[in-house]
């Protein structure tokens, strides 16, 4: 016997519940999954327990909700940017984003309005242009439309191009009332000048780091070299307040910053600024003169001016003293000692007549520090020194004379110069010979000196 019943003529069969069942997919909704984007383009308030990015969110997750029915349902994952702004695609939870649209993770995106996703015209159509290769539709819950028909795409091109509108207006407003605060000299941020602290929005002296800017400046006037006094800052460690060694670049930054003159600058032009000075214009203006020569100029001024080492303490074969000069020949510079005898009478009369100073030098330089490790000296040294401490020891002379090898190649040629006087009576050069008569009391000045902090030591505290 048949289960089923046979409709009667001119009526309806109902369907039974198992046939419902298995109608096929007509009856069935299919998911899409939608992501959520939110972005605020400052910090300002996101530490609230409800921020814009939380209100945003909000008004999203309403919108989805209301589209149940068409089987839209939130994703998981959350793509918020709090503190970036719409000018650009550097934006971390947006990276995340279209991470997830080219996998094919994501059928809708959803924002509050469209400027957040983009303020950037060219930005924008390049993102609606990867949407639609992933096949993902675009919406705003607060401008009703999305990028499904034409209709929508044009309006969607129209309120973008309204939102770079107002981007760019705002940019021009920001840069205009930057401009007149700079006129006023008023601090408008920015990384802090070495020297200067900011409180209430304002600069103000910060004397420690104050001292240390004059300090450079004079050295800089001294040395008429940034490559010189970089190498100097370098050595002793000296940073600014950000943590970075003062190399050549930041050097220069800082000899050029006309902040420290009191002065606010904006786009080249000059103003009376609020702050106090730290360079007075007469230090300002003798660093200004130097930094106009060219440095290939100011190389060559610095090596023609280079103390010679062995000036007054260099004696002939004869007993005459012998004396630095210099030439020059196809632009370079060539340094001598020559004989006052040579110099007087000719060259005939002295046996040692005219000596390179470079090699010279090098090899008095070279003697001396194997002199100042010799046991010998460093007991006549110690000796000496226990004159004027009874607390130093005979090890802390030697380390001091042997740490001296160390630091030789990190002093400049003035400070050289100094050193070798200091430690040297005379030098008596023969045709094959060379003898170095050290003085004692210098070894002694030396060894207190070596316990002294190294010059611009304060710069790097």
């Amino acid at each position: 016997m048949s289960l089923r019943n046979r409709p009667k003529n001119g009526e309806k069969r109902l369907a039974s519940p198992f046939e419902a069942l298995s109608s096929g997919p007509a009856s069935t909704v299919r998911k899409v999954r939608c992501a959520i984007y939110t972005r605020k383009s400052s910090e300002e308030g996101l530490d609230m327990d409800f921020n814009s990015l939380d209100a945003q969110r909000e008004s999203c997750e309403a919108y989805v909700i209301s589209q149940r029915a068409e089987g839209w349902s939130p994703v998981s994952d959350r793509y918020d940017d709090g503190g970036f702004s719409g000018g650009t695609l550097e934006r971390p939870a947006l990276k995340r984003l279209l991470a997830d649209v080219k996998s094919g993770r994501i059928d809708v995106i959803v924002v509050y309005k469209i400027d957040r996703l983009s303020r950037s015209m060219l930005d924008f159509l390049n993102l609606v242009e990867l949407f639609e290769r992933h096949g993902v539709t675009f919406v705003s819950v607060t401008q009703s439309f999305n990028t499904k028909d034409a209709m929508g795409r044009m309006a969607l091109n129209i309120l973008v191009t309204f939102a770079q509108f107002e981007r760019e207006l705002i940019g021009e407003r920001i840069r205009d009332k930057v401009a007149a605060s700079r006129k006023r000299g008023k601090w408008m941020g920015g990384w802090t000048p070495l020297g200067y602290e900011v409180r209430d929005r304002k600069l103000f002296v910060h004397e420690p780091d104050a001292g240390r800017v004059r300090a450079i400046f004079r050295r800089f006037v001294q040395l008429k070299s940034a490559t010189l006094l970089a190498r100097e800052l370098v050595a002793a460690g000296a940073r600014n307040r950000y943590g970075h060694l003062l190399d050549k670049g930041v050097l220069y930054k800082i000899l050029n910053n006309r902040v420290y003159i009191g002065e606010a600058v904006h786009k080249g032009t000059s103003y009376p600024g609020e702050h106090e000075p730290i360079i007075d214009r007469r230090l300002w203006d003798q660093v200004h003169s130097i930094l106009k020569e060219s440095p290939r100029k100011r190389a060559g001024n610095a090596r023609a001016q280079t103390p010679a080492l062995l000036k007054g303490l260099l004696f002939a074969p004869d007993g005459a003293a012998m004396s630095p000069t210099h030439t020059r020949k196809s632009g370079r510079l060539y340094r001598y000692y020559i004989s006052q005898t040579a110099m007087k009478r000719g060259g005939s009369d002295c046996p040692v007549r005219l000596v390179p100073a470079a090699e010279l030098e090098r090899i008095v330089v070279d003697q001396v520090r194997l002199l100042l490790q010799t046991p010998e000296v460093i007991v006549q040294t110690w000796r000496a020194v226990r004159k004027q401490r009874k607390d130093v020891n005979e090890n802390d002379v030697r380390s001091a004379l042997i740490g001296f090898d160390d630091l030789w190649s990190e002093l400049f040629p003035a400070e050289q110069a100094r050193i070798v006087e200091l430690l040297v009576e005379r030098i008596d050069l023969g045709p094959d010979k060379l003898d170095i008569t050290l003085k004692i009391e210098g070894l002694t000045s030396l060894a207190h000196q070596l316990n002294a902090q190294p010059i611009f030591q304060q710069a790097a505290e």
